[in-house]
C-alpha cells in the first residue's frame, strides 16, 4: 500500500481520485486496484484559490517499483496496514452482570464494548428513549414547560444529541478509527471516517444511537429507561449494589458510570458516598448568533456559498492581557440553532445544535471565559453551585418561562439596554427578553469577553457586527469536577466503580467521551471474564 501525503485538488476540480492519484505516482489508472481516503481537510487560507488537502492510501501491485522511482518524494512513502491491539479477557468470572450507567456517547459505547464480548451489560438510563425524548424536548422549546426527567441533558444519546453532532477530537488513539467505523455501520454517514471536521447532525445521530442500543440489546445486554440511579450500596469499600428510582436493588460488582455532566444529584450522592473528587476548571459565557453567510464570505470569499464547502466553521482563541483569562469560541454550530439545555427548574441554560444538512442559514457558537476552582469555594460541588447561579440570574433577567436573554454585541460593548437591530432574528426558543447581559455574568466573564469581541472581529470580518445577536447563559461546557480514578479506571475509593466520559471530568465531546466508555469496558474486561 501506498500512502500519499498532502494530496491537494483545486475546489472546481471533480477529477475521480483513482485519475488523480495515478497521474501523481506515474502510473496507467488500470494499474490502481483501490484507493481510499484517509483524512481530508479544506484549506482556505490562500482566498480564492480554496483546495481539498488529501491523505491517501493506494494499493497496486506495483507500490515497491513506484516507491523507489519517488524515493525522494517525502508526501510518498510504502504504508503498513495498522494492526489493531487485541483485546484481552480476564479468567476470573464477574459477579453478576456489569451495570452501565448512563446511555450517553461513554455508557453507549461501554455498553456495545461488554455486550460484543458475552459481558451482558444492564443499562440503566434515567431519562428517556431518543424518540420519547425528542418529542419532550420539542414540546418543552414550544410551550416552556420543562421535563426535568427528559430534556436536552438527559436521556438516550446524551446531551451530544441534541448537537451538531461534532466528532472531532484531539485524542489520537488507535481505538478512535474503530469507534467512527461502529458509527458508520450505526448509520452514520460515511464521510466521518476520514474528514477533519467530521458531524453527524442532531438529526442522524438520533438514528445511530437507536441503532446502537438495539445492537446491544441483540447481544444480551439489557437496557432499561426512566430507571436512575439513586444511591451505592458500598461493602468494605466495593460496591455491592445499586438503588434505581429509590426503591429498587439491583447486586453487582461492577458500575460503569457514564453519567454526563449535568447529573448534579449523582454528584451529591457520590459524595455522600465516599467517591474521591476533586474540582476542576470549566468555562462559562453566551451564546453568539450570526446569518451563515457572514461567516461563508469571511471564511471562503468569493466561494461562499460553493456545496463542495458547505457552511463555513471557526475557531478563535483570545487570552487577556490583564485578568489573565482566556476567551474561546466553543460548540461551533455551521447552519444551526441556539437551543433552550435547562434540566433544573428555575435556570436557563444554552446550547447549539445542527441538523446534518446544516441548512438554517444561522450560525451559532458558545463564547465562553474559563473558570477556575478559586472562583467558587474550591469544593468539588462548589462549580455546580457556581453554574446554577448564573443560570438562575438568567432565568430571572429573561423574565421566567425559560425565556432568554439576550442582547446585540454593539449594545453588550457599551454596556446598555439599547435598540440595536438584530442581523438575525434569535433562534431561542420558546422565548426571549432584551436585556443587559452583565447580570448574567460573573464580572471577570463580561470584561473578559468585551475585550476580545474585537478582537474576533479582526480575525473574522463582521464577527463582532453590532447588530450580532448575543443570548445568555452557556454553563455547560464540561464538567465542573472530576471523580478521581486509576490507571485501572477504577474509583480511587470505591472499588468497582468506573467513573467515565465528559461527566467524570476525563472527556470533552462525543468522541472523546465514546473512547475513554469503550477503554473503561476493556479494562474491566482485562480484569474479569464474562459473568456465568
Amino acid at each position: 500500500m501506498i500512502v500519499i501525503h498532502n494530496f491537494r485538488t483545486a475546489l472546481e476540480d471533480e477529477t475521480p481520485l483513482t485519475t488523480a492519484a495515478a497521474k501523481r505516482l506515474g502510473l496507467k489508472e488500470g494499474d490502481i486496484q483501490k484507493v481510499r481516503i484517509v483524512r481530508r481537510a479544506v484549506d482556505a487560507r490562500r482566498k480564492p484559490h480554496i483546495s481539498f488537502v488529501h491523505t491517501l492510501q493506494v494499493e497496486t501491485p506495483l507500490e515497491k517499483a513506484v516507491c523507489k522511482k519517488l524515493r525522494n518524494d517525502r508526501d510518498i512513502v510504502l504504508g503498513q496496514p495498522k494492526e489493531r491491539p487485541p483485546i484481552l479477557l480476564g479468567t476470573t468470572p464477574l459477579k453478576g452482570r456489569p451495570v452501565v450507567v448512563g446511555l450517553g456517547p461513554a455508557g453507549l459505547f461501554a455498553a456495545l464494548a461488554l455486550a460484543r464480548h458475552g459481558y451482558r451489560p444492564l443499562v440503566l438510563e434515567r431519562g428517556r428513549d431518543v424518540e420519547r425524548r425528542s418529542r419532550d424536548v420539542a414540546d418543552f422549546w414550544q410551550s416552556g414547560r420543562l421535563d426535568p426527567a427528559s430534556n436536552v441533558q438527559f436521556g438516550e444519546g446524551g446531551a451530544g444529541t441534541f448537537s451538531d453532532g461534532k466528532l472531532t477530537t484531539r485524542v489520537n488513539h488507535p481505538r478512535m478509527q474503530e469507534l467512527l467505523e461502529i458509527m458508520v455501520d450505526a448509520g452514520a454517514p460515511p464521510e466521518i471516517a476520514y474528514l477533519h471536521k467530521p458531524h453527524v447532525g442532531t438529526d442522524l445521530l438520533r438514528l445511530v444511537v437507536k441503532n446502537l442500543r438495539e445492537e446491544i440489546k441483540r447481544l444480551g445486554g439489557e437496557v432499561r429507561f426512566e430507571h436512575q440511579v439513586t444511591d451505592l450500596q458500598v461493602t468494605d469499600g466495593r460496591v455491592a449494589a445499586v438503588e434505581i428510582n429509590g426503591q429498587e436493588r439491583e447486586a453487582c460488582a461492577a458500575v460503569l458510570l457514564g453519567i454526563g455532566h449535568s447529573a448534579r444529584d449523582t454528584y451529591a450522592m457520590l459524595q455522600a458516598r465516599g467517591a474521591a473528587m476533586e474540582a476542576k476548571p470549566f468555562a462559562i459565557g453566551l451564546r453568539i448568533e450570526h446569518p451563515q453567510e457572514v461567516l461563508d464570505q469571511a471564511q471562503y470569499g468569493a466561494a461562499a456559498g460553493h456545496p463542495r464547502l458547505g457552511a463555513a466553521d471557526y475557531a478563535l482563541v483570545y487570552h487577556h492581557p490583564s485578568n489573565g483569562r482566556t476567551a474561546y469560541s466553543f460548540c461551533m454550530c455551521p447552519g444551526g440553532l441556539v437551543i433552550a439545555s435547562a434540566s433544573e427548574e428555575g435556570g436557563v441554560v444554552t446550547n447549539g445544535m445542527s441538523l446534518y444538512s446544516r441548512a438554517s442559514g444561522l450560525a451559532n457558537s458558545a463564547l465562553v471565559v474559563n473558570v477556575l476552582p478559586e472562583d467558587h469555594d474550591g469544593t468539588p460541588l462548589g462549580g455546580v453551585s457556581f453554574q446554577r447561579q448564573w443560570e438562575q440570574a438568567a432565568f430571572a433577567a429573561g423574565g421566567g418561562g425559560y425565556a432568554a436573554p439576550v442582547q446585540a454585541v454593539g449594545d453588550f460593548l457599551q454596556g446598555h439596554d439599547g435598540k440595536t437591530e438584530f442581523l438575525t432574528s434569535p433562534s431561542y426558543r420558546p422565548g426571549i427578553k432584551r436585556t443587559q447581559l452583565g447580570a448574567c455574568l460573573p464580572a471577570f466573564v463580561g470584561d473578559t469577553l468585551r475585550q476580545a469581541l474585537p478582537d474576533f472581529g479582526r480575525k473574522i470580518k463582521g464577527f463582532d457586527h453590532p447588530g450580532a445577536v448575543l443570548t445568555g447563559v452557556e454553563t455547560r461546557t464540561s464538567a465542573p469536577l472530576r471523580i478521581l480514578r486509576g490507571r485501572d479506571f477504577q474509583s480511587l475509593t470505591l472499588q468497582g466503580l468506573y467513573p467515565l466520559g465528559e461527566g467524570a471530568g476525563y472527556a470533552g465531546g462525543i468522541m472523546s467521551a465514546a473512547l475513554d466508555g469503550y477503554m473503561a469496558a476493556l479494562s474491566l474486561m482485562e480484569l474479569y471474564g464474562p459473568p456465568r
